[in-house]
Parts: structure tokens; sequence; C-alpha cells
């Protein structure tokens, strides 16, 4: 796991920028339900009147406000208002400016005010509690004035009545606010206590709606436009959460777009990597990684870790964002109901609990069977001749089969297990909702909440489900993203047997190219024996040395020392008296001309694979390379000459001509040292001798050793060297050797004729007497 997280933090600088924008994005998510709310509560329900305190208020609505207000209360009530004849249709009221600015005072204010604007709303309504509250309050008085008055006096009005009013007018016609009016302070104040007493047990939310409701009122009663008003708020609250979402879809792009290149460049290191990685591998590092298991964990591997670290920035950064930031939004919504997300999570972390204990041990065996069906499919299609000659295809078919099948039941139970996620989820998810309408609906019905808190809770239950969600998906993911992380890893860390040396060495540049073999012993990792043991031999320049021996005796592994393909177990390899440990591989290489026991092409022409180690070599070094290596008889037929394609891995060429361009490409380079890995066993015997005439003329300042199984093919070599069971044999010429070393005799009989090997003998008699003639 800290493999794919390590990955993922080389990128750092990006990831603050992307969880920067994250956090703008959620802001902009958690923002919406809120003016969802508004929308609702104020601009449908309210009318868009937002305000808790009326900033203009009718004169004669002022007076009856001030009927339910203490007089101490009362001088600040009026300190806080102006009062305003021109403005409006009545005379009235308006609120002053530095007052609206201050939220302490406004809050007074509310706190003032706002039992009476409910009484003064309640008594204007007319209700039924409100008439039977008028009639009790007319017999009090109508009995209090009885008692009081002369016998056979008239009810009228108690002197104090405002100048312009009947005197006779009976305490029936009277209102509620009349009567008010006409009780002394001390017996409203007490009639104001008892209401209050009364309205005490009315939530906060209720008495809030009771005071909009006055304001609109009193709003609607000096002649403004309430319908205009209420556009006006709808299209102000739309436009910011239009403008919201815009931002929003601006920063979802800007981190999927950042996510989206921190994940491909996070992948393409990741191969580049790997690829230098392998090229740089020993052929030890070769055996301990399969070919198929290299390419699986360079493309679907890292594909895997690729795919996960976009999810990672664009939804795990994310989720704990918007989580967090919908549990502060849903405490200021309601906290009464936040049980319900606790519950949520807890069935949710159950789920993804259980999926991960059973999914997780599949995981880790799902990127062994993609490998193993590499395999076979590699097998299967680089082997199909030998398949198909030997009549094996049935077995070969039940061999991917099975291989294929495991895969595919192993898939089916991850993708299963992630399908039974999302019902799952989406149960918990809906369940929730209906959970909370249930309960908020009785919250709405006890007037503790309005129908747009409840909307903006769901949403921001849901986000905050949603969040855990994108946690599930991820869960799902991180198993085979992490594995495929690990064998990603055990890859770049894994140690290459083969290394470059701190202090560095370099080859005399007046060198000719003298190889050395000082009592060299090599023995494979792990192995139990030496495979070569004890080889000691000098190749000079000019001359041939040849490499013979039997299957198996080592003759292609003693030449795989040369380049560094291993390196010995003990004794010393030297170029022109430099251990080649000692230098670079590619300055080592850089000498060296190798044409291995089996041709390997790359797709391209003709001439760039022979001047595949000369690229900025002209077409005169490609023709005569071509020439020598007897390339030319099958390259002058072809319509396209040197540019005449050739396939992946040579397929459109046959067995000779790939040899032959093989050949070709190591003349081409001028190296001091050629090796020839048994690279004349395609050829027949005619080009075989016509190429090596041509080899030995152009060869003539260059060391040669050729690993051979014919004798026909190293009977003029200047020296031989025969294995035996990884020891030499014999080293000599031709004639020494089947004079002194009966292994070499022994090829030689079983390869050649009585009357051949005489005939070979006594030419090469006749070259050294004319050498010593001369």
């Amino acid at each position: 796991m800290k493999n794919l997280f390590k990955y993922a933090a080389s990128y750092w600088k990006a990831m603050i920028a992307i969880v920067l924008i994250l956090v703008v994005q959620a802001y902009c998510d958690l923002s919406l339900p809120a003016y969802t709310s508004d929308i609702v509560n104020v601009g449908i329900q309210q009318g868009g009147i937002e305000d808790e305190v009326p900033r203009q208020i009718a004169t004669e609505e002022m007076e009856k406000l001030l009927l339910f207000v203490s007089e101490d209360d009362q001088q600040t009530v009026m300190d806080a208002y102006t009062e305003d004849n021109t403005s409006y249709k009545k005379e009235a009221y308006v609120l002053k400016d530095s007052v609206a600015e201050e939220e302490n005072t406004m809050e007074n204010l509310k706190d003032i005010l706002q039992i009476p604007m409910m009484m003064t709303s309640g008594i204007e309504s007319g209700s039924d509690t409100t008439k039977q509250m008028e009639d009790k309050l007319k017999e009090q008085m109508s009995q209090g004035m009885a008692q009081n008055m002369p016998q056979g006096a008239d009810q009228t009005m108690p002197e104090g009545m405002p100048q312009g009013e009947s005197q006779a007018v009976s305490l029936d016609d009277m209102s509620m606010f009349d009567l008010l009016k006409m009780l002394p302070a001390e017996q409203r104040a007490t009639i104001v206590e008892k209401i209050e007493e009364q309205m005490s047990e009315m939530s906060d939310t209720i008495l809030d709606q009771a005071s909009v409701s006055f304001c609109r009122s009193a709003y609607k009663d000096l002649g403004m436009d309430m319908d205009q008003t209420q556009i006006h708020y709808l299209l102000k609250t739309g436009g910011q959460m239009a403008a919201l979402a815009l931002l929003g879809m601006v920063a979802s792009i800007m981190v999927a777009f950042l996510a989206s290149r921190v994940g491909a460049s996070a992948g393409r290191d990741l191969r580049s990597g790997v690829f230098h990685k392998v090229v740089g591998f020993s052929n030890n590092e070769f055996n301990h990684f399969s070919t198929a298991s290299l390419i699986t964990r360079s493309t679907n591997d890292i594909q895997q870790i690729q795919m996960l670290i976009v999810m990672l920035l664009r939804m795990v950064l994310y989720a704990p964002i918007l989580a967090i930031g919908g549990v502060l939004q849903v405490m200021k919504t309601n906290v009464s109901m936040s049980w319900i997300i606790g519950l949520a999570v807890i069935i949710i972390a159950f789920v993804v609990l259980l999926l991960f204990l059973v999914v997780m041990p599949k995981f880790k065996v799902l990127q062994n069977l993609v490998d193993k069906l590499n395999l076979v499919t590699r097998e299967i299609l680089t082997g199909l001749p030998v398949i198909r000659a030997f009549s094996t295809e049935k077995h070969e078919e039940e061999r991917f089969d099975d291989a294929n099948r495991t895969l595919t039941k192993t898939n089916l139970f991850v993708n299963r297990a992630m399908t039974f996620m999302m019902p799952v989820m989406m149960l918990v998810m809906n369940g929730v909702s209906v959970l909370i309408v249930w309960t908020g609906a009785h919250g709405i019905s006890d007037g503790q909440m309005q129908v747009g808190d409840m909307m903006a809770f769901i949403q921001y239950t849901m986000q905050i489900i949603m969040g855990f969600l994108m946690l599930c998906m991820i869960s799902i993911m991180l198993p085979r993203a992490a594995v495929a992380a690990d064998r990603v890893e055990e890859v770049l860390k894994s140690e290459t047997m083969i290394h470059d040396p701190k202090q560095e060495k370099h080859f005399p540049e007046d060198g000719k190219g003298v190889l050395t073999f000082d009592h060299v012993s090599f023995r494979y990792p792990g192995a139990d024996e030496d495979v070569l043991e004890d080889i000691t031999f000098t190749a000079k320049p000019g001359e041939t040395t040849a490499i013979i021996g039997s299957t198996g005796s080592g003759k292609s592994t003693l030449v795989n020392l040369i380049p560094r393909f291993y390196d010995v177990t003990s004794g010393d390899i030297t170029l022109d008296g430099v251990d080649i440990r000692e230098v670079k591989q590619h300055e080592l290489r850089e000498k060296l001309g190798y044409v291995p026991q089996k041709g390997v092409l790359f797709s391209g022409d003709i001439a760039s694979n022979i001047m595949f180690g000369n690229s900025h070599g002209s077409d005169d070094e490609m023709i005569e390379a071509a020439e020598i290596a007897q390339a030319t008889e099958f390259i002058d037929t072809k319509p396209e000459k040197y540019k005449s394609p050739i396939s992946q891995g040579g397929s459109n060429v046959s067995g000779g001509q790939k040899q032959r361009l093989s050949i070709a490409r190591a003349i081409a380079k001028h190296p001091q040292v050629f090796i020839f890995d048994d690279s004349f066993s395609a050829l027949d015997y005619k080009t075989d001798v016509t190429l090596r005439r041509a080899l030995a003329e152009k060869t003539s300042g260059s060391t040669v050793l050729i690993v051979a199984q014919r004798i026909s093919t190293i009977l003029h070599a200047e020296q031989i060297i025969v294995l035996d069971e990884g020891k030499v044999a014999g080293k000599g010429t031709h004639a020494e050797l089947l004079k002194n070393c009966p292994v070499y005799r022994e090829i030689a009989e079983s390869q050649l004729s009585r009357k051949e090997l005489e005939a070979a003998l006594n030419e090469q008699t006749d070259g050294k007497e004319d050498q010593i003639h001369g």
C-alpha cells in the first residue's frame, strides 16, 4: 500500500493544487443545499421577505406593537426608527441604517418585538382564540365600569378617548387594540405577561415565521409591491446558485484535468523506470522474472496504478472534505436528526469491511493469474509451428482454457462482490431519505423546522453518504492496485548482478583487441557446480579463435561472459590488459560485435537492422557489410532493396537470411572483437565458405571468436578451444588437435570422412609451409 502512495506523492505540487481546488469545489457543492433551502423557505413560503424586524412600518401599526412593549423598551424601539411621511401611502416609521448594520442592536430589537408582533398578528387575524380573549376582556371591563359608575348612567367611553371619536361608543363596538389602550399600563403588562407565558412553549421556528409574516403584512400595508420583492429575491438567490454551480463545474474540470495529468505522468514514469531497469537486467534477472510477467507488470499493473491514482485524487481526497463539510452543515441545519447520518455511516462501514475481508484474498492472486494467462498465451503463439507439427493443439487448448477459466472465475467473484455493494449502498441511501422525510415531517408539524431545512438536510446527508460511497468504490479497487504496485516495486528494487564500477577505468586508445581468459570459472547463481572451470586462453587480433564442443559443454556460456551478460565467478577476463569488470558496460560493448545463436531482427527495414549498431554510418558501409555477409543475393531481389520492411522478430525472412542480416549488423559496427555464437548453423555449405572467406579479409585486424558445431566452419582457425563438460579438453590448430585431443578427433570423425580429414590436414600443412617460405 505504501508503494502506491509513494508513487502518487512524487507529484506533491500538483496534489496540493488539487486539494485547494477540491476545497473550492466542496464549498460550492455544500453551499447549494443552503440556497435551495432559502429559495423554498424565504423565496416561496415567506414571499422573499427575510426580515424578522420590520424595516418600514405604518405609524398605526407601530402604535399597536407598542401596546405590548414595556415602557423601558418602548424608548429603545422608537430610538431605532425615524419618521417618514412622504415615501409611502401612509405615515410610517423607517429603521435607521446605522441600526440595521449593527447585528447586536437588531438582535435586541428582535427579542423586544418578536412576541408583540405575534400578538398583533394574532389579534388582527381575528382567530377564535383572539375573539375569546377579546370577549373575556370586554366582560371584565364592563363589570369594572358598572361597579364604578352611578346607577342609571349610560356606559359611555371614559374620559381619555382620542378627540373626534364619539363618546357614546359601546364596548361591543371597540377593537381589541382599543380595549388595550383603555387599560392602565400595569394591567396591560399583566395581560401581556400571561400571553407570553402561553407563547413561551412555542418553538423559535414558529416565532420567527410569525415575525416574518408580520413584516410582510406591514410592507403590504404601506403599498409595497410584494410580488416584485419575491421575484427579485428568487432571481438573486437563483443567480448565486447558478454562479456557484458554474464555479463548482470549473473546479471539477480542473481537478479531473490535473488528476488525469498526474496519473498519466505517474504511469509514464513508472513504465520508463521499469523499462530502463529491465534493459539493465542480466540473464540472471530474466530467469527470475519471466518475460510474460515483465510484460504484465509494465502494462496491466502500471495501468491499475495509474487508474487508482486518478481515483485517489478525484474521489479519495474529495470524500473527507465533502463528508466533514456536510457534517458541519448538518449541525447548523438540524442537530436532532444527526443520528440518522451516524446510523447510515455505521451500516456502510460494516458492508465495506465485510466486502474487504471477502475480496482482498482474491485480489492477491488475480495479478498472478493474469501472468499465467500471458505466459501460456505467449508460449502457444511462439511455439505454434511445433504444436501443429506434433498435433498437440488439443492439449494446448486445454492449458489455455484452464488458465482462462481460473482467471474468469476470480474476476467474476470480484465483480459480483462489487455488484452486490452498489444495491446495498442504494438501499441505505433510499432508506436514509425515507427516514429523514419521516422524522422531518414530524419536526415540520411540530414547528421545529421548515420544509426547506428538511430538503437541505436530505441533500447534506446524501453528500456525506456519497463521500463514503466514493471511499467504498476505492476500497474495492485499492487491493488490486496495491498488489500491482508491490509487483512493480519488486522490479524497480530488484538487485542487478551486473554493475558498472564505481571507480571506472578505460581501454587504451591504441588497443588492438587482445582478449584474455585467465583461469576463468563460472557458476550460475544458486547452482552447486561450476559450468566453466579454469578456462585460460588468449584471442589475438588478426586471428580466429574457435570454440567447439559437444552440446552442453559451455560454449555459449563462455562467450556470454565477454559482453558481461554474466560475470565470472573466479578468474579474470581482460581486453587489452584491462579487466572488463572495471570499465563501463557501454564502453565494453562498443568494442564488441556480437552475433547471437538465434538471429534477432527488429521491426523496421533491412537498412535499419544492418545499421542498428552504427546509426550514423554511410550507405557504402551498409552495402559492404551486406556483401560480406552474403545478404545482397536476396536483398537485391526485393523491389524495395534495403528499404524492404522487416516484421517484428524477422518473421518475414528465412532463418538463413536472418542470420546473414545479423552478421551484417555486426560487421557494419566495425568492432575490435567479433563474437559469432554458432551464427553459421543456418547457412548452406557454399554460403558458409564464401562468407567466411570474405569475413577473413574484412576482419584481418580484428579479434574473431567463433562458436561452432561444424568442424568445417573452424578448420582454418589459428586457435581452436575444445570444451568438454566446462573444461578445456584441448587447444591448438586443427592438425594439432587431431593428433593430441581425443575429444576433438571424435567430433571430427563423426562429421568428416577420413578422406576429407586428410585433405583438410594437407591443406593446412601446405598453408603453414607457404608462411615459412614467405
